[in-house]
């Protein structure tokens, strides 16, 4: 089964392209990996992917997504996202309260999760923003979030048998 990643920028196109490339599939797991907060605009961006999805995909909504791609389910999967991911696994490890040993733990995570990838059964896409393009965030948790999310994307793709970079819509085969 293939691995795959899918970059690009907000409002890039990638997730509805990911979705597209599962199209012919009755069964998928879907992977939502935030969490839903008491924001309007945000629960909107939320509903609109769910109306997006075929009535037959079954959504999961972890961030153990070690489990998900560990498991002997047949069915594809498609993470979205592993920005948001990361996002939960930093509040997780203590790294926005600079706890002792949350880079070891965060970095402990990305390559657990990179291996999972690595050896996954399942085919798999796995959609990520790509942050290191823009201007360098004016403050230390922007340049942190920047930085890991940097880091943990380019580990996924290294464990991926492909990568893709979305602009405008249009997929770019980096791998």
């Amino acid at each position: 089964m293939t691995t795959t990643l899918v970059l690009g920028g907000a409002r890039s196109g990638k997730s509805t392209w990911a979705e597209a490339q599962l199209a012919d599939a009755v069964d998928v797991e879907y992977v939502a990996t935030s969490e839903m907060i008491d924001d309007p605009e945000w629960q909107h961006r939320v509903a609109l992917h769910r109306e997006r999805r075929p009535a037959t995909w079954r959504t999961t909504e972890t961030i153990d997504l070690v489990s998900v791609l560990a498991s002997d389910d047949p069915a594809p999967v498609l993470v979205d996202c592993a920005a948001l991911w990361l996002d939960r696994v930093l509040n997780s490890v203590g790294a926005w309260d600079d706890k002792d040993g949350w880079r070891d733990d965060l970095a402990g995570a990305v390559a657990t999760l990179a291996d999972a990838v690595a050896a996954t059964s399942r085919r798999v896409l796995i959609v990520s923003n790509e942050v290191g393009s823009g201007v360098v965030p004016a403050t230390s948790s922007g340049r942190l979030y920047r930085d890991e999310l940097g880091r943990l994307n380019m580990q996924l793709a290294a464990a991926c048998d492909e990568a893709y970079l979305l602009v405008a819509g249009l997929p770019l085969k980096l791998k």
